[in-house]
C-alpha cells in the first residue's frame, strides 16, 4: 500500500479548523483528531474500491538486437482480469543504460478483461545486454487517495551490438580491392600473387608476363607461321586465414577520445573482417585476456558479422592483465596453417606491452603478425602548448609517451611483427589499408 499526493495534502487541510480554534485548545484538537479520522476513512474506502495489481496480466514485445545508438521500441501490454476499473501507473523496470526516452512509467486506465498497450522508446547508451526483470503497477481507487501497489515478473532482455560506425569506410576499400582483383576497368592493371588465366598480349603489358611456352603453342590463323603473344594474368591470394585477436584486458578498458579501446578494437575487427571476406579470405575472430571471451570461427559471408556482433555484444574489459603466453596455442587450435595475426592491444607503453613482446617471437616464427594499437590524438596537441608552467608539465609528459610508444613499435619491428597505430576513429580504416598493402604485395 502507499498513499498519493492527495492523501497528503487533504491531511494537510485539517491545519484550517486548528488555526481558526486557535483560542480554544481542546476543540482545535478534537477538530484536527476528527479530520484525520475522517482522511484515514476516505484513504480506506478508496483502496478498498482500488483494482487489485495482482490480477493484471503483462506481456512483452521487444526486439531481440539493436545497434548502440539506434532506437526501438518497447511495448507493454497491461490487461485487467479483474471485474474492477484498473486505474494504474505502470513502471517499467529498465536500468538507465537502456536510454528510455521521457519517463520511465505510464498512466493507464483499462477496463475489466480489457488491454492497454503502453509504448516506449529505447536508445541504448552501453553494449551488451540490456535487462529488465519486472514491471510495476501502482492501483489507485476512484479518489486516488491511497494505492495498491504489486511488482509482476516481466523478463525481457534487448542485445546492444557494436554500432560498425566504420562500415562507412567499406566501400572504398571495396574499389581498391577490385582494382587489385582486376575486376575494375583500369589503365593500370593490379598485380596479384596468384595465377589466373592467360590472355593475348595488349600494348601496356609488362613483358615480364610474357608466357613463351603459351606463346609457343598458339599460332596466329591470319598469319600462317606466327604466333601470338600471351601473357599470364594474376589475381591477390585467396583462402588466406586471418585470425583477429582483441585484447579484452585491463588496458582495454581505457578510454581514448570518446569511446573505450576495446570499442575501437571491435570496429577495426569487424571493417577487416568485412573486407577480409569480400577478399576470399577467411576470418576467425579470438577475443582474449586470461582466458578466452568470445571465440568466432568456421563462418563466411554475412554469417561472419552476424555472429561477430552477436560475439562482442556481451563482451567487457576485464581488469586483468593479458595472459600472453597462452595466446600461441590459441592461435594453433583455429588454424595449422601460415595466417595473418592481428593483435589489437595496447602498445604504448614497454612496462604493460613487455608479456607481447616475449611472446611475439612465438607467432612470428609461423605466422604475419600485425600489432593494432590506438593512439591518443591529444597527445599531439598537448606537445605543442608550452604557455603555462602546466602546460610543460603536460607537454613532457605527452612526449614521453609518445617516445615510449616509439619504443614499443620499434620492438616489435625488430620482432618480425608489422605495427599500426592511428587515433580511434582512424584506426579502422588504417588497419583496413594495411591489409590491403599486404595483399597487394603478397606477404600474406
Amino acid at each position: 500500500m502507499s498513499v498519493t499526493g492527495r492523501f497528503t495534502f487533504l491531511v494537510a487541510l485539517g491545519v484550517v479548523p486548528v488555526v481558526l480554534l486557535g483560542a480554544d485548545a481542546a476543540a482545535a484538537w478534537a477538530a484536527l483528531g476528527g479530520w484525520l479520522v475522517l482522511a484515514i476513512g476516505l484513504g480506506v474506502v478508496d483502496l478498498s474500491l482500488a483494482a487489485s495489481p495482482r490480477r493484471v496480466a503483462v506481456a512483452r514485445d521487444l526486439p531481440d538486437r539493436v545497434r548502440l545508438g539506434e532506437t526501438v521500441e518497447s511495448v507493454v501490454v497491461v490487461r485487467n482480469l479483474g471485474e474492477r476499473m484498473l486505474r494504474a501507473t505502470v513502471r517499467d523496470g529498465w536500468p538507465p543504460s537502456a536510454g528510455v526516452s521521457g519517463r520511465n512509467r505510464a498512466n493507464v486506465d483499462v477496463a475489466p478483461r480489457e488491454g492497454r498497450r503502453i509504448h516506449q522508446q529505447l536508445t541504448p547508451t552501453r553494449r551488451g545486454d540490456r535487462r529488465t526483470e519486472a514491471v510495476t503497477i501502482r492501483s489507485y481507487g476512484p479518489m486516488r487517495l491511497w494505492a495498491r501497489q504489486a511488482t509482476l515478473a516481466a523478463p525481457g532482455r534487448l542485445r546492444v551490438l557494436p554500432p560498425f560506425h566504420s562500415r562507412a569506410h567499406l566501400p572504398s576499400r571495396l574499389t581498391r580491392l577490385r582494382e587489385l582483383d582486376g575486376r575494375t576497368p583500369l589503365l593500370i592493371r593490379g598485380q596479384g600473387t596468384e595465377f589466373d588465366s592467360l590472355r593475348e598480349y595488349v600494348r601496356g603489358d609488362d613483358v615480364r608476363s610474357i608466357d613463351w611456352r603459351a606463346t609457343a603453342r598458339r599460332s596466329d590463323p591470319e598469319q600462317p607461321g606466327s604466333m601470338r603473344l600471351m601473357v599470364r594474368t594474376w589475381r591477390p591470394e585467396r583462402d588466406r586465414r586471418i585470425v583477429i585477436v582483441a585484447d579484452t584486458s585491463r588496458t582495454a578498458a581505457a578510454r581514448i577520445g570518446d569511446e573505450p579501446r576495446l570499442d575501437t578494437a571491435f570496429e577495426a575487427s569487424l571493417l577487416l573482417a568485412a573486407l577480409a571476406s569480400h577478399a576470399g579470405d577467411r576470418v576467425d575472430f579470438l577475443a582474449w585476456d586470461r582466458r578466452l571471451r568470445g571465440r568466432v570461427h568456421g563462418a563466411a559471408g554475412p554469417e561472419l558479422l552476424a555472429r561477430m556482433v552477436d560475439t562482442m555484444a556481451g563482451i567487457d574489459a576485464e581488469l586483468v592483465e593479458a595472459d600472453w603466453a597462452g595466446l600461441p596455442a590459441q592461435v594453433r587450435r583455429v588454424t595449422s596453417r601460415r595466417a595473418l595475426v592481428v593483435l589489437l592491444t595496447a602498445a604504448d607503453a614497454p612496462g604493460s606491452s613487455r608479456g607481447l613482446l616475449g611472446t611475439l617471437p612465438q607467432l612470428t616464427a609461423r605466422h604475419r603478425v600485425v600489432v593494432a594499437s590506438v593512439v591518443d590524438p591529444a597527445l599531439a596537441g598537448a606537445v605543442g602548448r608550452r604557455d603555462e608552467l602546466s602546460d610543460v608539465y603536460a607537454a613532457a609528459a605527452a612526449e614521453r609517451s609518445r617516445l615510449d610508444a616509439e619504443r614499443v613499435a620499434a620492438a616489435v619491428g625488430r620482432l618480425g611483427a608489422s605495427s599500426v597505430s592511428a587515433a580511434p576513429h582512424d584506426l579502422p580504416p588504417a588497419l583496413a589499408d594495411h591489409y590491403l598493402a599486404l595483399k597487394a604485395a603478397g606477404q600474406l
